[in-house]
């Protein structure tokens, strides 16, 4: 572990911190009658507690690489959605893969750095565009935005020197889905190519019928996912997950199926703590073919951001959260200006 993922955080956290990315990606704001809405500003500082406030880079999510891509929807799609990038037209594509945390050169073979980011931009023919942001983790551990605040203050306070039972520690004991999370996590990925990702929050799809279903977005990697073993891992550099994509996409390029997971009687729609069981039907909605990595200056970087909320006709919101979140982005965003 390099020193500055030591000095911030002791390795017996280095796992749990990973808590918080996942959170923050998936934490659903609709909070109870009885409960205390936290204010998108505050779950911003709440991160820069854990991680600290790095000038120019993002509060989660720090570390990335951008690639350009095109997406090419499948003649299931338009039967699914009236939405525009689905209507058997590619279109071009921006992503980023990043590591979790908001250290913006934590290691990506620490514990911290993984469940790993992937977000996708998706340029339309009217010129708007719209976003799709998730993971490498089928899950999150929390259900709204106040246990996430109370997660990420939990771990800030809870250092080797913390009195027993730590914060964390009996916050965990009261979240069984938390540290079901926190030890379930997959293996060290041989590529960012090689991982499937998961948008853990749900999306009402209406088609040109007005026939609507429930959604969650799958990217599943046309290499099947590749783990690397504990000895080609402590091999590896802090930095061998950039390298190797680009060395990929030089060769071929990369492709990922996106699915839509089909909500059934009785799934959680607004609660994206609850995993859809794998049996639920999977409709096929394109290949994003990834063709070449971008220049990845700061400007770039900077002007990059993706809001989950951003979406075409023929897709709407289906849980709070993703309303809480569009306020909560542009705050990070105009931090690293």
């Amino acid at each position: 572990m390099t020193n500055i993922a030591t000095t911030q955080y002791s390795k017996k956290k280095s796992l749990l911190l990973c808590i918080t990315l996942t959170a923050l990606l998936s934490v659903n704001a609709h909070a109870q009658s009885n409960t205390t809405v936290s204010q998108p500003a505050q779950m911003v500082d709440a991160l820069h507690t854990v991680f600290g406030k790095h000038p120019s880079a993002r509060a989660v999510h720090a570390k990335g690489i951008i690639l350009t891509a095109k997406f090419t929807p499948a003649p299931e799609a338009y039967q699914l959605s009236s939405a525009p990038h689905l209507q058997q037209k590619t279109v071009p594509v921006t992503l980023r893969f990043s590591d979790f945390t908001g250290i913006p050169n934590i290691p990506d073979t620490v514990a911290a750095s993984n469940p790993r980011g992937l977000a996708v931009k998706f340029y339309l023919p009217d010129g708007s565009t719209t976003d799709i942001v998730a993971h490498s983790f089928n899950g999150f551990p929390v259900a709204t935005t106040d246990e996430f605040r109370t997660l990420l203050l939990a771990i800030a306070s809870s250092g080797a020197d913390a009195p027993k039972p730590t914060n964390l520690e009996r916050f965990l004991g009261t979240h069984p889905i938390a540290k079901t999370f926190l030890t379930t996590q997959k293996p060290a990925s041989v590529s960012y190519g090689t991982l499937s990702y998961y948008g853990v929050n749900t999306f009402k799809f209406t088609n040109k019928k007005g026939q609507s279903h429930y959604v969650r977005y799958q990217f599943i990697p046309e290499a099947g996912e590749q783990f690397l073993s504990k000895e080609q891992l402590l091999a590896s550099g802090p930095d061998y997950l950039s390298a190797e994509i680009k060395k990929r996409v030089a060769l071929h390029p990369v492709k990922f199926k996106l699915y839509a997971q089909i909500a059934e009687a009785g799934d959680q729609i607004e609660d994206p703590s609850i995993a859809w069981p794998d049996s639920r039907k999977k409709i096929l909605l394109g290949t994003i073919t990834i063709e070449k990595v971008a220049d990845n200056t700061s400007a770039e970087d900077k002007k990059l951001f993706f809001i989950p909320n951003h979406v075409p006709n023929g897709i709407s919101v289906a849980d709070q959260m993703l309303e809480d979140r569009s306020k909560a982005y542009p705050i990070s965003v105009k931090e690293r200006q």
